[in-house]
Formats: structure tokens, sequence, C-alpha cells
């Protein structure tokens, strides 16, 4: 399906380049943690997708919370992080540098640095451009079980 070319031929209204350097950190914070947006309806006129960075301080975790229907995807640039999730936040997964991590709709979670002593850095990315978080009252389980990773390629382990 083609589209007209509005006014400007796609000058100003075509691909944008967000600098490293200038991305908005007036975005919902949780302490422990950084987010700062470059992507967004705000900044760009993005209609279905929010993208930024998030810093996650040494020993940070955030609640248990769902980020209703939105999917998202965190590429993990430096560190590790610790995934928790499940109705108990019963099961987990680590990610480290070049790995990406999906998170699918209304999927209760947790997102922890792994590191006692070094910043977790991630690129975020979710299906839309409004936040949506959904805080959840979870007693986490006392031993999360740990998850491997299976799809057609990878097979359950043992």
């Amino acid at each position: 399906m083609a589209h007209d070319a509005p006014e400007d031929g796609w000058k100003h209204s075509g691909v944008r380049v967000i600098p490293g350097d200038s991305l908005d950190e007036n975005t919902a914070q949780t302490p422990g943690m950084n987010r700062a947006a470059a992507i967004n309806l705000a900044r760009v006129g993005a209609q279905k997708i929010w993208a930024g960075t998030v810093h996650i301080h040494a020993n940070a975790k955030t609640g248990a919370h769902h980020h209703g229907e939105l999917e998202s995807v965190i590429y993990v640039v430096r560190g590790q992080a610790r995934m928790r999730w499940g109705e108990s936040l019963e099961f987990t997964a680590e990610a480290g540098p070049g790995d990406f991590i999906y998170v699918p709709p209304f999927v209760p979670h947790q997102e922890i640095n792994a590191s006692t002593d070094e910043d977790l850095e991630c690129v975020l990315v979710r299906s839309d451009s409004e936040a949506v978080v959904v805080n959840l009252d979870i007693e986490p389980a006392e031993k999360p079980e740990a998850v491997a990773w299976v799809d057609p390629i990878h097979k359950e382990p043992g």
C-alpha cells in the first residue's frame, strides 16, 4: 500500500536520528533505575512503540508488575539481568550482553540487576508509546525455578 509523500517530502516527517546524549529523562522512574526515552509520541510522533534506555543500579530490582497488553523487548548492553516471572515469580532466567529478553502481555515479572557491584545497561522497546505499569502485590517465591531457553531449535535439557 503506497502513501503519498507529505508536504515536506519526508524531510522532517521521515527518518529521525535521536542522538544518544539527547534522550528524555522526563519519564516514569523507579528507585534504583534511570529510564530515558528516545522514541515516543511526544518526541517523534511514534504511534505504536516506545524505545529508550534503562540503567539499573547494582543490586537493584523492581517490584512485581506487568505491562497490560504491551509487549516488551529488553536488549542487554552491559551487565547481567535476572528476570523473575510467574504468578509467584517462581521462574527465573538470566541474560548478559548481547542477549534479548521478551516479556509477553500481562506476564507478572520482576527485573533485577544480578550484580551487586556493576550497573546493568539495557535498551527497552515496548509495543505502545504510552507507559503501562500495573504493580502487583506478589509475595516472591523463596526458591525460583530456573527456566532454560526452549524453542524449536533449543530443546528441553535432560
